[in-house]
């Protein structure tokens, strides 16, 4: 990796999360002479998860200027059409690729994969472990961890996800920050029964949804996405058995290949499982310590979570390079700018769970419908640009190298 500025060569930075927003900050950060340390809390790289998509001017250039435009087409998924279904797997809408993909599309963990592959001869990767205390003194943040020594670093910054410890640590209770949106979500992996090559299906029925997809190829597996609508469930979130316990009983009676995929459900050694929700902080940045991604503007799905991330990797980064390191102004600097951008990209993910579950048949015609409509030739290159605005909805200034 080339040094392209030197000017925080002075400064320690602690990333608490190795998704995709702390190591696209580090990316940034060593490039500039920063000493990075990422901690997370997962013994290794999470493989595969969600695929998330990149559309727009804005988010080619950050990850051109990364290099690592090119490595993520070499690795994307190259989903194509997505169908709805009726329950005895006739089609009821086809929703091109575009549509949903966006320009390029990649699995979560391959992303994660390309950074810190970038990043892992610069950058002091701490896996197994967790942050469990944060002091902010003016000399610098004393943290201690659940496994390792104690350390200080100039800075800390928390990009571990929507359930963010680090915020929780700084900023309180994720209660006070997490709005819920009456749908819950699950992932997990299947059986490829349907025979899908890169292609997806969708059925629905009044405040459920199955969606199964093949995104890498492999003729023997795919995964199932469930949403379905809900008031708000107190559960354990390390509880795997008691979730998919409320997932069996949510789905079942449901048609389409809803046995098949509860059958694949019970013997599923992985499972996601989380509420449709977005976080709203009143800041970003307290004293020595700032939010980033999803811990600070984050939506479950649907918000170009990914791409936020991204953009505000890029920004946090170049601020800082810009103040020299002077944390007040890159902080305030950063909030600023990025602010606003987020909450343009947490609008459009309030639909997610009506668009997968609308609560009657009526509604479900209606979506059926409408996205025929905006699936056509006609009208595909207006639903492009009404994607797109959000992802673009930001002004970049140049930073330094």
């Amino acid at each position: 990796m080339t040094k392209t500025h030197s000017s925080l060569s002075h400064l320690s930075v602690l990333i608490s999360g190795a998704s995709v927003a702390g190591p696209a900050l580090a990316l940034h950060l060593v490039r500039y002479g920063a000493r990075v340390t990422v901690v997370e809390r997962s013994t290794d790289l999470r493989a595969g998860g969600f695929a998330v998509d990149f559309r727009g001017h804005v988010h080619r250039e950050i990850l051109t200027s990364m290099g690592i435009w090119d490595e993520i087409h070499a690795r994307q998924t190259r989903m194509g059409r997505q169908i709805v279904v009726a329950g005895d797997g006739s089609p009821r809408v086809d929703l091109p690729a575009e549509m949903m993909s966006g320009d390029v599309e990649i699995l979560r963990g391959d992303l994660a994969q390309i950074m810190y592959e970038r990043t892992r001869d610069h950058v002091e990767y701490v896996f197994g472990d967790s942050i469990a205390t944060l002091a902010d003194t003016a000399a610098g943040v004393d943290v201690t961890f659940e496994e390792n020594a104690p350390r200080r670093f100039d800075l800390v910054i928390g990009a571990d996800g929507l359930h963010s410890n680090t915020r929780r640590l700084v900023f309180g209770d994720e209660s006070r920050y997490l709005r819920f949106f009456d749908h819950y979500v699950a992932a997990f992996e299947v059986p490829n029964d349907l025979g899908l090559d890169r292609t997806g299906r969708l059925y629905s029925e009044p405040g459920r949804a199955i969606a199964l997809g093949n995104y890498d190829g492999d003729p023997a597996r795919a995964g199932a996405l469930l949403v379905f609508r809900s008031e708000q469930l107190a559960y354990d979130r390390r509880d795997i058995a008691a979730q998919k316990r409320i997932l069996a009983e949510r789905f079942a009676g449901m048609g389409w290949e809803a046995p098949k995929v509860l059958e694949a459900l019970a013997d599923a050694d992985r499972l996601y499982f989380d509420a449709i929700a977005q976080i709203h902080v009143d800041r970003l940045a307290e004293g020595r310590v700032a939010l980033l991604g999803d811990a600070g503007y984050g939506a479950t799905m649907g918000g170009m979570g990914t791409g936020a991330a991204i953009v505000g990797a890029h920004v946090l980064a170049g601020e800082l390079a810009l103040a020299g390191g002077d944390h007040r102004t890159a902080f305030a600097e950063y909030e600023k700018r990025i602010r606003s951008f987020a909450k343009g990209c947490q609008k459009i993910s309030g639909n997610a769970g009506p668009f997968f579950a609308p609560p009657t048949e009526r509604r479900i015609r209606n979506r059926d419908r409408m996205y025929r409509l905006l699936g056509s030739p006609l009208l595909a290159g207006v639903f492009k640009r009404l994607t797109e605005k959000a992802a673009t909805d930001i002004r970049l200034r140049p930073y330094p190298g």
